[in-house]
């Protein structure tokens, strides 16, 4: 933000939310919260005087939901938007629809504890906002335009047919695809995994998620993908025509098991602050894939995956990353060119038909 603070806008309907976010994030340093409104219809009259860098947004509200609100504000002056998303079911399907209609993180909250839960998280609330405020908007908007465009998944190509297939494969491939992304990754990797066939070699992900979201988020690729796309369990096989995606709030791993690779998923401390972790993923799959491997960098804040790709191409790995014009957010790649660990950079559409040619 230039040495700029910056200026966020609260909304949410909950007076003891409001009072807690603005408290932590006036905390840092580089945030201002210049305003905390009760919902999206207040906040539009707010905004008209004074627009923010970053909005905080609950998605159920009074009077206007969050959803409708963040399309408006899309369609009017694309801004970044952090959902304040409560962690159930219904909450994880509606926050999948917010980061369709592309806001860029999300930042959860529970039904109770709520104060000593969001102090607890304090650093994750602000991480999220300083991420927002780096992300690129006109990237973003041309990849949630595009989004909205792509067809569903045709009827034919089912979830089971998918698996059927890549099973009957399994025994001809011993190579895999590791993926780790962060900020602006939700979009980005629908991108990729929707170009992709069902004899494209079997993907492992991590992105950068709280709990519960990532189910709903594998569920979403699963439909408009060609591929079989789910949340990863332990004893999962790495196969063709399958992407798995590590739970949020677990770390996950590939291990070998005869001729197959399997993850595991498991608790753990955070890495990089990060849980799951593209580090731990990637340090996994150095060790137990070696040359056998592709490992690609995404989109995202940080350093999270920089040092285990340095790893997986020191065991003769392929690597790859995004490259800094199709980035929402150069954050994660840049270090892993930084530290040497990427031998080719590329554009975001460029990446299907890479991890594709990687499979033949």
């Amino acid at each position: 933000m230039n040495g700029k603070k910056i200026r966020v806008l609260i909304v949410d309907d909950s007076a003891v939310v409001r009072q807690v976010l603005t408290q932590l994030l006036n905390k840092s340093a580089d945030i201002e919260v210049i305003g905390s409104v009760s919902d999206p219809i207040f906040a539009m009259a707010r905004m008209n005087q004074d627009w923010p860098d970053v909005v905080v947004l609950d998605v159920e509200m009074p009077r206007m939901d969050g959803i409708t609100f963040l399309k408006k504000i899309m369609s009017v002056r694309p801004t970044p938007v952090v959902i304040c998303s409560t962690l159930t079911e219904k909450g994880a399907e509606t926050t999948m629809q917010a980061l369709s209609a592309g806001a860029t993180g999300i930042v959860t909250k529970p039904k109770a504890g709520l104060k000593a839960f969001l102090e607890d998280d304090s650093g994750d609330i602000v991480h999220a906002v300083k991420a927002a405020a780096m992300t690129d908007m006109r990237r973003m908007k041309a990849m949630t335009m595009a989004s909205h465009a792509r067809p569903a998944k045709p009827l034919e190509v089912t979830p089971a047919a998918a698996g059927a297939q890549a099973s009957a494969m399994a025994a001809t491939t011993d190579r895999l695809v590791a993926i780790g992304t962060s900020t602006g990754g939700t979009q980005a990797l629908e991108v990729v995994l929707t170009q992709l066939s069902r004899i494209a070699p079997g993907i492992v992900i991590v992105q950068h998620m709280p709990e519960k979201f990532t189910d709903a988020f594998a569920a979403r690729l699963n439909g408009i993908c060609e591929i079989e796309v789910k949340e990863a369990v332990s004893g999962d096989r790495v196969i063709p025509g399958r992407a798995l995606i590590a739970p949020g709030g677990k770390h996950m791993t590939v291990k070998r098991s005869g001729a197959q690779y399997v993850v595991e998923v498991q608790d753990g401390p955070l890495v990089n602050r990060h849980r799951p972790s593209v580090d731990v993923l990637f340090r996994s799959v150095a060790k137990w894939a070696g040359k056998n491997a592709l490992g690609i960098i995404m989109t995202g804040m940080g350093d999270d995956g920089a040092r285990g790709l340095k790893e997986m191409l020191a065991a003769g790995a392929r690597t790859a990353g995004q490259d800094e014009k199709t980035c929402v957010v150069y954050g994660m790649p840049k270090e892993a060119v930084k530290l040497g660990a990427v031998q080719q950079e590329l554009p975001l559409q460029a990446i299907a038909s890479l991890i594709e040619q990687y499979g033949k």
